[in-house]
């Protein structure tokens, strides 16, 4: 009994520390299993709840699988039940929402990494190629972001008519170009390239400046205008 009494409250102590961190050193000072653990709140019996963190981002092969992992793979997951897997989906779908909403505060854009950094966490996740735009007014402030289309696994056809009929509409100034590579590597290709040039000039045409062609891999992006590729 004295055994189990003090694996117990081993167990606790282990569970506590990931929050005494965060407390103290900040969100960003911790791990991914360590941050999941902050979510799942506790382990099992025989392992504690950064255990259990391990074990499942393993499973899933890293954030980028969890992400994409249904309820009922989750609770497929020993010592995650309906709780603990709502719970962690509706963390990633708090993130995801968040990503995707700069018209609520309308920031600035001033560089590609600002650009990319609105959408990241939301896109960097897709399984086809989504093709969006964030609309901009006269001082590069974010008036919405709009999604375009969704394409393949390796494509998304854009035409300039969806493109600008909305930016129109909002009396836009700018318009920066946003798509997904499901892959994680964001190197454009010579179609992604095309599009641009093709989406630039539509752009001269209706009075709307294409700033710049994103493409977004796994937590890295690529600028089409800093590679001088428009």
């Amino acid at each position: 009994m004295a055994v189990e009494y003090h694996l117990t409250i081993k167990k606790m102590a282990a569970e506590l520390r990931p929050r005494e961190r965060l407390a103290a050193h900040g969100v960003q000072s911790l791990s991914d299993a360590e941050l999941l653990a902050i979510l799942l709140r506790s382990g099992t019996v025989t392992v504690t709840a950064i255990d259990l963190a391990n074990q499942i981002l393993s499973r899933f092969g890293g954030l980028r699988g969890l992400a994409e992992a249904g309820i009922e793979e989750l609770q497929a997951v020993k010592g995650v039940g309906p709780a603990k897997s709502a719970e962690v989906r509706a963390a990633f779908e708090l993130g995801r929402r968040a990503a995707c909403r700069p018209g609520e505060w309308q920031p600035t854009v001033r560089t590609p990494e600002e650009a990319a950094g609105l959408v990241m966490e939301e896109m960097r996740y897709f399984d086809r190629e989504h093709f969006w735009a964030l609309v901009l007014n006269t001082k590069n402030r974010v008036l919405a972001v709009e999604k375009v289309s969704v394409g393949t696994l390796n494509s998304s056809g854009v035409h300039p008519r969806e493109l600008f009929k909305n930016a129109i509409r909002r009396s836009a100034a700018a318009v920066i170009l946003i798509h997904n590579h499901p892959s994680g590597d964001p190197t454009p290709s010579p179609q992604d390239v095309e599009l641009t040039q093709r989406l630039f000039e539509a752009g001269e045409i209706v009075g709307i400046r294409v700033l710049d062609h994103i493409v977004i891999g796994d937590n890295k992006f690529t600028s089409l205008k800093l590679e001088g590729l428009f």
